[in-house]
């Protein structure tokens, strides 16, 4: 429940730092936008300051918001999916046995000892 509202927040902060953006003036002063300076919020620049105050704060609270959800998402996956689809089986490996040898039974010549014993 918290992560999917934190997911959600995370979607609607995106959009509004991308509007953030785009709402800036083009200016080459770099991150100097972001000094702590002493103007107020709609002073002598207008509502340059404001933007890129507002651009600071949606982005810190943006990765706020990815943090919070990279550790819920981290402590809640102790399981794996895997987990609760691999059934248990009831099969048993056959048991590995030594075989046993049969005995041989060695032909006995019959032949010869009839043989033998009919011409006695």
């Amino acid at each position: 429940m918290t992560t999917s509202f934190l997911l959600i927040v995370q979607i609607i902060l995106v959009v509004i730092l991308v509007i953030a953006v785009l709402l800036q003036k083009s200016s080459s002063i770099g991150l100097g936008a972001y000094s702590g300076s002493n103007e107020s919020v709609f002073g002598a620049k207008g509502p340059t300051a404001f933007l890129a105050k507002a651009t600071f704060l949606i982005g810190f609270l943006f990765v706020s918001n990815t943090i919070a959800l990279g550790y819920l998402y981290s402590s809640g996956a102790q399981a794996s999916v895997v987990d609760g689809i691999v059934e248990t089986t009831k099969v048993v490996a056959p048991v590995a046995t030594t075989p046993v040898a049969a005995p041989v039974a060695i032909p006995v010549a019959k032949e010869a000892t009839q043989t033998t014993n009919t011409t006695k």
